[in-house]
């Protein structure tokens, strides 16, 4: 385990997130125990190529293969980069950092109206994911609730939602603003506001950030998010399947 781990009360699942949420309350979208690979779990792929197991044993990375669409990858925490099988592919990632939020935030002030996004707002909601790359936002992706928006002159502007659920814990995610509305505390209060709602679950808030994106670290600790652990972003791509003649 990362010898730099800051450990709060009950949060062990949040070691090994993925794994851990389709293990409880996403058990029912984890791919790998309904088909029979229960050694390696991903979301369906409407939803995202968000994957897991316990342990990177060669036959993990077989059941992790079977559950992977052809010309599709798997994206996983890790805590180290990977020694991959033959075949696997390691594509470009990138250091991330998880985390928590042990107190209430306060909701800062806004003059626009935070309001909850339906199944009406999908398509926004991708092209805007698309737009600005967030981390890995699908047709589906929505359907893991709690997503909140901003809109400005009847354009969606700003969003972030839920991801990640192990028990006791909710992963803030997808929190981004389109370009031409930044500079508005759109994010900060979109973040505070999925927050706020997650901790009147009873449930503990948490993010995930790549290190890199330094200026959105230093906005989560102001809002008192601290630094958990790090873990490193692990995009694998599965051996294409041999296909007999």
């Amino acid at each position: 385990m990362n010898d730099s781990v800051l450990h709060f009360q009950g949060d062990a699942l949040l070691d090994n997130p993925i794994w851990n949420s389709l293990a409880t309350r996403h058990a029912h979208l984890a791919l790998g125990a309904r088909v029979g690979h229960g050694l390696a779990r991903r979301y369906p792929t409407d939803i995202g190529p968000l994957s897991a197991f316990q342990e990177p044993t060669p036959e993990a990375y077989a059941d992790l293969a079977a559950i992977v669409p052809e010309g599709d990858v798997a994206v996983l925490f890790l805590e180290d980069l990977p020694e991959v099988p033959a075949g696997w592919q390691l594509l470009p990632g990138g250091t991330l950092v998880q985390m928590v939020c042990p107190t209430i935030p306060d909701q800062p002030p806004l003059d626009d109206t935070i309001i909850p996004l339906e199944a009406a707002d999908i398509s926004e909601m991708v092209a805007l994911a698309d737009l600005t790359e967030p981390g890995p936002f699908r047709h589906d992706t929505a359907k893991l609730g709690g997503f909140l928006g901003i809109r400005f002159d009847g354009r969606l502007a700003a969003m972030a939602g839920q991801r990640l659920s192990p028990i006791g814990f909710a992963e803030v995610s997808a929190v981004c603003t389109h370009a031409d509305f930044r500079g508005r505390g759109y994010a900060h209060a979109l973040v505070a506001a999925v927050a706020r709602n997650i901790c009147g679950e009873g449930r503990t808030p948490f993010l995930t950030s790549l290190e890199a994106n330094a200026g959105a670290v230093r906005i989560y600790q102001q809002m008192g998010f601290v630094v958990r652990r790090t873990f490193q972003l692990a995009v694998l791509k599965p051996p294409s399947p041999v296909i007999s003649e």
